[in-house]
């Protein structure tokens, strides 16, 4: 009889028949296929025979069937098919072909105080969303991604309209993780030294005699809000990007090293350009997340009204302390990663290159530049925050799916030809999405 071969998930290195009736895939108890993975719905898939062929459909699963990389309805399977359910991906194969070769978990590099660290997360993000929720209402895609950034050692550039809570987002995160928060106001007459510091002449009141002193700038805390970055001239938008990378500053001939964790969230308008600064593409690509901040829903606006008209309001507690950031940061670090999902992270950033000739035909023909290597390093980096994030100590291609957009988004630039269609480059990313299948059997081999 046909087989499923599980290589990602909790059922890895597993083979499972497929009864000669068929049988319903799902998490819950009255699935034929039970699968332990929270991303897959009760009743997700269900796999029946066709005479000689069998198909495939989906049940109106909440985040759908993925089959070689497509998200599909239903279909007929062929030998080796690669088959994504939420987090579990299995490969189709027929009882009279050879099995592919079977690639265990890499083993996690990690104690045993980290592995319990990981598996409390699922249940202590939802806390910290909770206390977000007192004071920011709806906003749980933004704010997941501005999690991910922080676990995963990052900066992000959050973009969005004047009045969506940007700068009271980012402060009450601060104070639900216990991090010094700092806010900077980018002006155009705003110099380096107003953000890391400046020296100063005075007197030795034990010797009398004049020295110089170093006072520290708002640089020097946790999280630094850089609240409308293009408005300031790129002399000081350039000095955020010795602190961004060494996570140190220089001032005159002396170095002074920032405390852990340190972290730069910076917001933009989109609408207001004149008179402004536009990040240039180096600086741009030392933020990991590019996070659309966008309209809330309907009856969330109807929330957000009720709520600040009112005279109460709620204080978020605190959850984490910059002990467990610090601690979550190295357990990032040290979840494993299989190489097929570095190979299908590889592979997304190489088709935003128009230079190669294996590119897509709409990279070619919209793209100017694509991203460079560090966008892999972020793309795998985010997936291994996402899996934590989650309570998993697995990374799987629909977590580098679900990075792709904040990550790639500011590292394509695009042409003319984009341009003048109003084709942006979330457009491509959602493209390449479509077009770049995850890979197949051959790559576990």
């Amino acid at each position: 009889m046909p087989a499923l071969l599980f290589t990602v998930g909790n059922l890895a290195g597993q083979s499972i028949t497929i009864p000669a009736e068929g049988v319903a895939i799902g998490r819950g108890s009255g699935a034929g296929l039970v699968l332990p993975d929270g991303q897959v719905s009760n009743l997700h898939a269900e796999l029946r025979p066709e005479g000689r062929a069998w198909r495939i459909t989906d049940r109106d699963s909440s985040n759908g069937t993925i089959i070689n990389g497509q998200v599909v309805q239903t279909a007929l399977l062929a030998q080796g098919d690669s088959i994504t359910l939420g987090d579990t991906v299995c490969t189709f194969q027929l009882d009279d072909a050879p099995a592919p070769p079977v690639v265990t978990r890499p083993e996690v590099n990690a104690s045993a105080d980290e592995l319990a660290l990981v598996e409390q997360m699922s249940a202590r993000a939802d806390t910290i969303r909770n206390e977000i929720g007192k004071v920011i209402v709806g906003q749980r895609e933004v704010l997941d991604q501005i999690l991910m950034c922080i676990i995963a050692h990052g900066h992000a550039l959050l973009i969005g309209l004047p009045g969506m809570a940007k700068t009271l987002m980012v402060s009450t995160i601060a104070k639900v993780l216990d991090l010094q928060f700092r806010r900077i106001q980018f002006t155009p007459d705003l110099m380096p030294s107003d953000i890391t510091g400046t020296e100063v002449l005075e007197s030795n009141r034990a010797t009398g005699e004049k020295e110089f002193r170093f006072v520290q700038g708002p640089i020097f805390c946790n999280l630094l809000l850089a609240d409308e970055i293009n408005r300031t001239p790129p002399k000081t938008q350039a000095a955020l990007l010795e602190a961004m990378q060494e996570k140190r500053v220089t001032a005159g001939n002396a170095t002074y090293t920032l405390d852990e964790p340190f972290f730069v969230l910076a917001t933009q308008n989109p609408i207001e350009q004149e008179g402004t600064y536009p990040l240039p593409e180096a600086q741009l690509d030392r933020f990991m997340f590019n996070i659309w901040v966008d309209y809330p829903a309907a009856h969330e606006e109807e929330e957000i009204v009720s709520a600040t008209t009112a005279g109460a309001r709620m204080e978020p507690s605190c959850v984490m302390t910059k002990a467990d950031v610090l601690k979550l940061q190295e357990v990032v670090r040290k979840v494993p990663v299989s190489s097929h999902v570095i190979k299908y992270a590889i592979r997304l950033v190489r088709a935003t290159r128009p230079a190669y000739e294996d590119a897509p035909a709409v990279t070619k023909e919209f793209v100017s530049t694509g991203a460079g290597p560090r966008a892999g390093q972020y793309l795998v980096l985010a997936a291994k925050a996402r899996a934590v994030l989650e309570g998993r100590i697995h990374v799987s291609c629909s977590d580098i799916r679900k990075a792709a957009p904040p990550v790639l988004r500011h590292r394509i630039l695009t042409n003319f030809a984009a341009d003048s269609e109003g084709i942006s480059s979330i457009d491509i990313v959602k493209r390449l999405l479509e077009e770049i299948p995850e890979p197949g059997p051959e790559a576990y081999a």
